[in-house]
């Protein structure tokens, strides 16, 4: 599958139902490595990340069972062995996920190689962030044409950590580093997000000791040894915000089943501001266009509790069809808005500026980065050729192709299966009309 061709114009309804989060399933399947016995993983998608994680604990010795219609996975470590770098350097470029292998396989093995990252051009994401902290707990590390070596020949120690910036992908590395590491460890600054949460909970199940402090202070005490999990992964929020933001761009009528309201009250908050209606149940959330005008709104996007970043971008599509203007304020990716030409080509007035607008001053400001966006609706979206860039600016695309007058044609479209799974057939069971080519 590499391009779609879709007939707008027509409202998306039906039921979707989602499985565990991609930003959740992919580090819980890292977290096993940390176990001396198996560990069951239930509801992971069929996604294309979890298939990089897959071939990467493969390599290394990991023995994995998924079924890919219950979601039920089991991951036994207890072969572990360190791969041939040739072999893990094929997965160079397709995803960002193997830099957490360092400290589970640190503590495996003594020493790990993490291949060349990949994964959305959207910004900048440093792994100095991760390497700044591993160094922290006591590993050597070599960069290398092809990667980076690391090792850690007496072992992963404890440290006091002050992250510069709550980076989920950070937090997450300490986690993975600490539980296992001699002695305590205190985080400062860590992200909070339900994902960090919900690994944590899988940590302490597996043995760890976690404790979250107030003021994003997280603190871990290392123990020798942990045992396998069994665990529900948490639901993807940012796919039931998607397909929220799908319903609403299109005028139709969406039930995503295994939505919570918990996770999703700050995104609630703002899909009621624009005017787009939902219910809770007890199995979902659904979510549907009132059939009057949509309201314009400013969103400043932010680390947990805020507005996700992800949200933003298939929400702008729906923020095309508001009343009035709209402005969004990046202040998590430096680079979220090139998704927005194709939107203008399609008949969308945004335009992007340097300037922090609609909220304080953030981190990107006065650093000539396009951050912040105006949007002016409504207008009536026409069909167009279009490539998909990235992950939620390639479904922001399919969105706007579905809500536009007229034959559509999106290329590159596989990389929105990075993040969703089967999207082809939901798209289908809520009734688009679209052909797959390629």
């Amino acid at each position: 599958m590499s391009r779609i061709t879709i007939e707008g114009g027509k409202p998306l309804k039906g039921r979707v139902d989602l499985k565990g989060a991609k930003n959740l399933v992919t580090k819980a399947m890292v977290a096993a490595l940390l176990g001396e016995t198996p560990s069951t993983l239930l509801d992971v998608p069929h996604i294309s990340d979890v298939e990089v994680v897959q071939g990467l604990l493969r390599l290394h010795g990991v023995i994995i069972t998924h079924d890919d219609k219950t979601g039920d996975m089991v991951l036994d470590p207890s072969k572990v062995e360190q791969a041939h770098m040739a072999d893990i350097d094929t997965h160079a470029g397709s995803s960002r996920i193997p830099i957490l292998f360092c400290g589970p396989l640190l503590h495996r093995l003594g020493e790990a190689f993490i291949p060349g990252l990949g994964g959305c051009e959207i910004g900048d994401r440093p792994v100095d962030f991760h390497f700044d902290v591993l160094r922290q707990f006591g590993a050597v590390i070599e960069k290398l044409p092809t990667g980076t070596r690391l090792s850690a020949p007496d072992g992963l120690v404890g440290a006091k950590i002050d992250l510069p910036y709550p980076s989920v992908g950070a937090t997450e590395q300490v986690l993975l580093s600490a539980t296992t590491a001699k002695g305590l460890t205190e985080l400062r600054g860590a992200a909070i997000e339900p994902e960090i949460i919900d690994l944590i909970a899988i940590l302490q199940k597996m043995g760890a000791i976690i404790s979250v402090d107030t003021d994003r202070v997280i603190r871990i005490e290392g123990v020798k040894a942990l045992k396998g999990y069994t665990h529900k992964a948490l639901f993807d929020r940012n796919e039931a915000a998607s397909w929220a933001a799908a319903a609403l761009a299109t005028k139709g009528d969406i039930f995503v089943g295994g939505a919570k309201q918990v996770e999703m009250m700050t995104f609630l908050n703002t899909y009621r501001k624009v005017g787009g209606e939902f219910e809770i149940e007890p199995d979902g959330i659904r979510f549907f266009h009132p059939g009057s005008p949509l309201q314009p709104v400013v969103i400043e996007t932010d680390v947990h509790p805020g507005f996700m970043t992800d949200w933003q971008q298939p929400l702008v599509v729906a923020l095309t069809q508001a009343e009035g203007l709209s402005i969004v304020h990046e202040t998590v990716y430096e680079n979220r808005f090139g998704f927005t030409d194709a939107l203008n080509q399609m008949g969308a007035q945004i335009q992007i500026y340097r300037e922090c607008l609609g909220g304080t001053p953030c981190r990107f400001g006065q650093r000539n980065f396009n951050h912040s966006a105006v949007i002016s609706g409504p207008t009536k979206l026409h069909a167009a050729d279009i490539r998909v860039p990235d992950l939620r600016g390639g479904f922001s695309h399919v969105v706007a192709a579905l809500a536009a007058e007229g034959r559509s044609t999106v290329s590159n479209v596989q990389l929105i299966s990075r993040g969703y799974e089967r999207f082809i057939d939901k798209l289908a069971a809520l009734g688009a009309d679209f052909t797959v080519e390629g």
